[in-house]
């Protein structure tokens, strides 16, 4: 766990400090719109990592029921063309053996099995103990207020009105008690969407999940050429019809983010697994509803080393590096969710790359396993 030890002293600043400077707003606005330095994963509220559960037993067997085959060939991975962020590029090809991948997002029911088979913890159930966590800290380190070491997890809170886009906070706030059982806070519930993605899952809860089922997290070049349903240079797992053209054909977000949803996709936030029409491959929900986990760890210059170079069933990078957050470990997540409008983040791009603390839960992300053959 030493290698998390800074994300829990970034904790105070983000806290305490973060967004206190506003000048420049109306420049990161623009930036914002543009994809070109801040994105929707960056500047979120910090929380403390926790205890990774270890004693998540592996099922024997994985079932391929719900599943779809992914044939092996080869594909071309990241941006298109030059409207996408800097860590897209450049395009490379990349040879994938085959393997079984989810047709849908982890529902709720599915973890609940996993959970009344197991008793696992998720990471937002789990109260950060001070003693434990000081071991990790440098020496001197106050301890912070009571009322962030408690269970919690980040909820979607939207404001009232227009907000400038360069300061997360205003839209996230941790919340006590929210957790996958209480995606938008201790009053919520996920009875009657038991066919909804779960939620406020960390990469640990993801893992430990896929470990049980006997399968694992996709790789990132898994997830994207799955995305692409065998389509070739589409900005999207459907083609290259702008999201908000024609049909609904993914849970985005329309209007003005994030104070105001048209919901002319016919969802304010979540929506059922399966509500829209799947890619060519069978896969549903490859573009918005939640955020999903890969494997890898996130380096913004990951893609730089395979420039004229085949990538033979890549793993991804051996260590995280964000130069936007360098001093947090972060693990990379794909395909949007119901919160990217064009305004802000463009994260259902099928070359998207988007990262995330590991430790961290958030009311739009979840995941989908993968199997080997």
């Amino acid at each position: 766990m030493s290698q998390y030890k800074h994300s829990y002293f970034l904790l105070f600043i983000v806290v305490f400090f973060s967004c206190k400077n506003k000048s420049g707003e109306n420049e990161n606005n623009k930036l914002a719109a543009n994809g070109d330095t801040l994105s929707c994963s960056k500047k979120l509220p910090m929380r403390f990592a926790s205890l990774i559960d270890t004693s998540v037993q592996t099922s024997s067997i994985a079932s391929h029921e719900g599943m779809v085959w992914i044939p092996a060939g080869e594909f071309e991975m990241g941006a298109i063309d030059d409207q996408c962020r800097p860590d897209e590029y450049p395009q490379h090809e990349v040879n994938l053996k085959g393997f079984w991948i989810d047709a849908t997002e982890v529902t709720n029911a599915q973890f609940k099995k996993f959970v009344d088979a197991t008793g696992y913890v998720t990471t937002a159930e789990k109260t950060p103990d001070w003693n434990e966590l000081k071991k990790q800290l440098p020496p001197g380190t106050p301890k912070p207020a009571d009322s962030l070491l408690v269970a919690s997890s980040l909820v979607f809170s939207p404001p009232s009105h227009p907000v400038l886009l360069n300061d997360p906070s205003q839209w996230w706030s941790w919340e006590k008690n929210a957790d996958w059982k209480h995606p938008e806070g201790p009053g919520s519930s996920i009875k009657g969407k038991e066919n909804y993605p779960v939620v406020q899952v960390s990469w640990y809860d993801a893992v430990a999940y896929c470990k049980w089922a006997g399968k694992r997290l996709p790789t990132e070049a898994e997830w994207e050429y799955a995305a692409r349903g065998g389509l070739k240079n589409k900005a999207y797992s459907w083609g290259n019809e702008d999201v908000e053209k024609g049909k609904p054909k993914a849970n985005t977000w329309q209007g003005n983010f994030p104070n105001q949803n048209s919901r002319w996709d016919g969802f304010q936030s979540l929506a059922p697994v399966a509500s829209f029409i799947p890619n060519h491959y069978g896969l549903y929900d490859m573009a918005g509803n939640v955020w999903e986990w890969t494997a890898d760890w996130y380096d913004a210059e990951y893609y730089k080393q395979f420039n004229n170079i085949v990538a033979d069933n890549p793993k991804g990078p051996s260590s995280s590096h964000d130069p936007m957050e360098p001093g947090i470990p972060k693990k990379t997540i794909r395909g949007g969710s119901f919160m990217c409008n064009a305004s802000y983040c463009k994260g259902y791009r099928v070359s998207s790359r988007m990262s995330s603390s590991p430790d961290t839960g958030l009311e739009n992300t979840g995941f989908r396993c993968v199997a080997d053959k």
